[in-house]
């Protein structure tokens, strides 16, 4: 099958799309319950991590996903407590984290391209702990060139003062900078954090965010940067102008050196999402370059709305999934509906705020950790046994927003999931190809679960492709967990007969 499509204002003139799949074979020792990470494609190569409790090794396919070689990784210890691969053209970095006695080590190894060590582990850090742990204590950072890989902690035993320790390296994993130590104040029990990221600079950049009272709506925000040599924090807080804030995601535009923050907003508690609040952040000047609230009108609400909502409450169940850049400073917003519903009720999107801080605080370990490392992480039960539940994931929201952040267009792509007791099968994976984004997710068509592909041009125009066909064979993709390999090529996990295995989507 071959599409010939012509889009104008593209990052690409003309593209050709053929969709072909390849599978992997499923292995005895891989089920359901298998940890994985997707590491990436070296030279004709396709490189899985995967952990089977203390089995722990890289699964190297070819380009038919045939089993090459699985090489089992020694070194490691049986009970790690954190991976983080970092990928190269010709190599890749294996930093981990586990506990010997009371000291919780945070090491490095180099793997060629077979995923075999290129010479012995070396300890990067380590911290004294007086306690057995499973919680992550570094947490690790790349930025989007690699050039610069970050790791760091944070000491949270004085609740009303956070000490972080940072180590930044280069490519070829040599300091940059000596380890800083760096004050942060934490006025109120309820302040934490948004996710951190690193840009191409080697500044470090995160949000602190003040809940009030400990509720679920966020009544003020702190942009927090660090510069690479330097050892103290810049802080600019955002005014909300007394709207009410839930979800906050952050961007780094390392072509401008800005830093984008965005957030769904309310007009008050647990009211309806009015619209999009963004805020620009320009890092030399430490200054607000921008700063708009973008409310959603009637027609957008219409098209955004599943089937059984009103129009008020159209946008109720969105959450951010991606944010996106261009050299030209304008970016582009993507969201999806996702909400539960069971015997005792739905899980809302305030259930979810309440619940799901991604970076958690205890006072026991003394360390601010993040528990989203698990490949498997999910915002919600993902082994629910004690009721029905049944996951929902639907429309997803597409905003293209210029450098001003004016909206230029939006436009949605309708879908309607479900699954009982999992969320692993819905969703989806976005695909950058061709000039387009591409959306892959599966679909009930005539009472079977069917790969789709559709995407939008730089002009907002959805295009949707045939549907896979390459889909009987019993395989049931989690597209929600695929990764872009290469230009053209996704690697997508799939559940065949409750075994683990992987296939190649090639666009």
């Amino acid at each position: 099958m071959k599409i010939f499509l012509t889009m104008v204002l593209g990052f690409l003139s003309t593209i050709a799309v053929a969709q072909t799949i390849a599978y992997s074979e499923p292995e005895r020792e891989d089920s359901r319950r298998t940890d994985f990470e997707i590491i990436g494609k070296f030279g004709a190569n396709y490189l899985v991590f995967k952990n089977n409790r203390s089995d722990n090794a890289i699964c190297v396919y070819d380009n038919s996903m045939k089993l090459v070689e699985r090489v089992n990784m020694d070194f490691l210890p049986d009970k790690w407590i954190n991976t983080d691969f970092i990928a190269y053209p010709d190599f890749s970095y294996l930093i981990y984290q586990y506990q010997k006695k009371n000291i919780v080590h945070c090491s490095m190894v180099k793997l060629d391209q077979m995923g075999k060590k290129m010479g012995e582990p070396i300890d990067i850090d380590t911290t004294v702990i007086g306690w057995a742990t499973n919680n992550k204590i570094y947490t690790t950072l790349v930025s989007e060139d690699k050039q610069r890989i970050m790791v760091f902690k944070i000491n949270s035993k004085n609740t009303r003062n956070f000490v972080f320790s940072t180590l930044l390296f280069n490519s070829d994993m040599k300091l940059v900078v000596e380890k800083h130590r760096l004050n942060l104040p934490m006025e109120e029990r309820n302040d934490y954090f948004s996710d951190f990221l690193l840009s191409n600079d080697g500044d470090l950049v995160f949000g602190k965010l003040v809940k009030n009272g400990g509720s679920d709506y966020i009544s003020r925000v702190y942009l927090i940067g660090k510069r690479a040599l330097e050892d103290t924090f810049k802080m600019r807080e955002v005014g909300t102008n007394e709207k009410v804030l839930d979800e906050v995601k952050i961007k780094i535009d390392n072509t401008n050196k800005r830093v984008l923050f965005t957030a769904f907003y309310y007009k008050q508690k647990r009211g309806n999402i009015e619209g999009l609040y963004t805020v620009g952040w320009d890092k030399e000047t430490n200054a607000l370059y921008n700063e708009a609230f973008i409310v959603f009108n009637d027609e957008l609400r219409n098209q955004a709305k599943s089937s059984d909502a009103s129009v008020k409450m159209a946008f109720n169940d969105y959450f951010i999934k991606n944010l996106m850049t261009r050299k030209d400073g304008s970016f582009v917003i993507i969201g999806e509906s996702e909400y539960t519903t069971s015997r005792a009720g739905a899980f809302n999107r305030w259930d979810y705020l309440a619940w799901n801080n991604p970076w958690a605080y205890s006072s026991y370990d003394s360390y601010y950790y993040s528990p989203s490392y698990n490949r498997w992480y999910s915002p919600w039960n993902r082994w629910n046994s004690n009721q029905a539940v049944r996951y929902h994931a639907e429309n997803i929201l597409v905003m293209y927003f210029d450098k001003d952040a004016k909206l230029e267009w939006a436009n949605v792509i309708p879908k309607s999931q479900y699954d009982d007791e999992s969320d692993n099968l819905i969703s989806h994976q976005v695909m950058i190809t061709g000039g387009q984004l591409h959306f892959v997710f599966n679909q009930y068509e005539r009472k079977a679960l069917m790969l789709n592909d559709q995407s939008i041009g730089p002009d907002g125009k959805v295009t949707r492709y045939p549907t896979i066909k390459n889909l009987d064979k019993g395989y049931e993709f989690m597209p929600r967990y695929g990764k872009q390999v290469s230009s053209n090529e996704m690697l997508v996990p799939c559940l065949y007969r409750n075994y683990l295995c992987f296939a190649k989507v090639e666009f």
